[in-house]
């Protein structure tokens, strides 16, 4: 299990463009927020990707880039991207071997049925890619909101 002041997995893997991306690249200049989640085009998935990048100026100016992951392969990454105007990357991790690195790949109960599955969370790493922040089972409305305050409130601004 990944821990607050411990290094997060680096990792290298393929985004949107079918292009080869390790994680360090992928950091601002103060670091890198690392959110997984289930699924390209899902109602949740949409509302968390688009309140991302409706905010993603506010967490470059704070020096943070976004990067989102999911199972889904760079052809759906794209279209999600094309669709929804996303301004970062997304990873695809078919193989799930982000996922079970940072620990995101668990059973899950959805519509009364359980199953192996992407439980949405969120990572925040500074540009050393040591883990400031861990959100765990995401509620998708104030997510954003709320990272940008622990942002705020590790510069002391």
């Amino acid at each position: 299990m990944l821990e607050v002041g411990k290094k997060a997995p680096n990792f290298t893997s393929v985004n949107q463009n079918g292009e080869k991306v390790k994680l360090a690249d992928l950091t601002g200049k103060n670091g890198v927020v690392v959110y997984f989640y289930p699924r390209d085009m899902t109602p949740g998935c949409t509302t968390e990707a688009c309140d991302f990048r409706d905010n993603f100026a506010r967490l470059k100016k704070f020096g943070y880039n976004v990067v989102g992951i999911s199972k889904d392969n760079p052809k759906s990454h794209t279209k999600f991207i094309e669709k929804q105007e996303l301004n970062f990357d997304l990873i695809s991790d078919e193989s799930g071997e982000i996922c079970e690195a940072y620990g995101v790949w668990r059973e899950k109960v959805f519509m009364g049925r359980k199953g192996m599955g992407i439980v949405r969370s969120t990572f925040l790493l500074d540009s050393s890619l040591k883990i400031k922040k861990i959100y765990d089972s995401v509620k998708v409305k104030g997510h954003v909101e709320e990272i940008i305050k622990d942002i705020q409130e590790i510069q002391g601004k």
